[in-house]
């Protein structure tokens, strides 16, 4: 008998939760040890949360209880409107309280490090530690630098003319936003996985992200966080998570030898860096709510 996709990457148990006056969102589980911590995965986007995280489910849940939402518009979660950071944020805060988590350490990668930004920013209290990867604090930078220089945002426009759009997923993107990934059929699993998310969705995302800017409060940060750097990053400049994590008082900084999609292309040596800089957060705060 074939193993099913869920078997063959060993994703814990996913169900479909329904947060009160805000809809559906579908999320993945792992328990952890007893009495664990929280983190709960924010992914980038295009992608969803299997495959941003499908290789650190196993590492992060040995130490960890470990929530992983697809977010509005993306994977399995379904998008009502136009999508927004701020919508994603609020999201997340209400599965925390959903899932009766007083606080959690949040994780986002790329786009879901600035929705990672905006929970600590909106909904402190429920923040116990951030740890920020592949991501930044702004991508307001010249045209040769970040998203931008990839031309994404203004593809994604042009497709809104397209009267095949609504029908339209972001498998096209995929090379483009994961850089290589050797393994073929890690590559065609990569691109049925970014095929659940519409490039209508996209196209207002990179919207949302060309935006986005927390230059003049992410150094009021509070909370223990860790701002891991994907080394060969082709969308995120190098020089941007750094700038980052000068901004953040008390940072900690990880690094990892990979491009954008280090995450899908090189889960191990990505899943050892992230549990360093997840462990480090739980260190270095005085109390993390389990």
């Amino acid at each position: 008998m074939a193993l099913t996709t869920s078997e063959w990457l060993r994703l814990p148990p996913g169900r479909t939760i329904e947060l009160p006056g805000r809809g559906t969102v579908f999320v993945r589980e792992s328990t952890g040890p007893p009495a664990a911590p929280a983190l709960v995965l924010l992914h980038g986007v295009t992608m969803t949360a299997d495959l941003n995280w499908f290789g650190v489910f196993g590492a992060l849940g040995q130490h960890f209880r470990v929530v992983a939402l697809d977010l509005r518009g993306h994977g399995r979660t379904p998008l009502a409107g136009r999508f927004r950071l701020t919508d994603c944020a609020d999201d997340v805060a209400a599965l925390v309280g959903a899932l009766g988590l007083e606080r959690a350490i949040v994780v986002g990668y790329s786009m879901g490090g600035l929705v990672a930004q905006l929970l600590w920013r909106h909904h402190r209290p429920l923040v116990a530690g951030l740890v920020l990867c592949a991501t930044a604090r702004n991508f307001r930078g010249s045209r040769e630098e970040g998203l931008m220089s990839l031309s994404l945002t203004g593809f994604t426009r042009a497709m809104r003319f397209n009267p095949f759009l609504p029908l339209m997923g972001s498998g096209v993107l995929a090379s483009a936003i994961l850089g290589q990934v050797h393994d073929s059929l890690l590559r065609s699993w990569a691109h049925s996985e970014m095929e659940r998310t519409s490039l209508a969705t996209t196209s207002d995302a990179f919207d949302e992200v060309a935006r986005f800017t927390s230059h003049q409060w992410i150094g009021e940060v509070d909370v223990p966080t860790a701002v891991l750097i994907t080394l060969a990053d082709h969308v995120v400049p190098v020089s941007r998570q750094r700038r980052l994590a000068a901004a953040i008082p008390g940072a900690s900084v990880y690094e990892v030898d990979g491009d954008h999609g280090v995450c899908v292309d090189g889960p191990d040596r990505f899943g050892t860096a992230l549990l360093a800089a997840c462990r480090s957060v739980v260190l270095d705060g005085d109390s993390i709510a389990r």
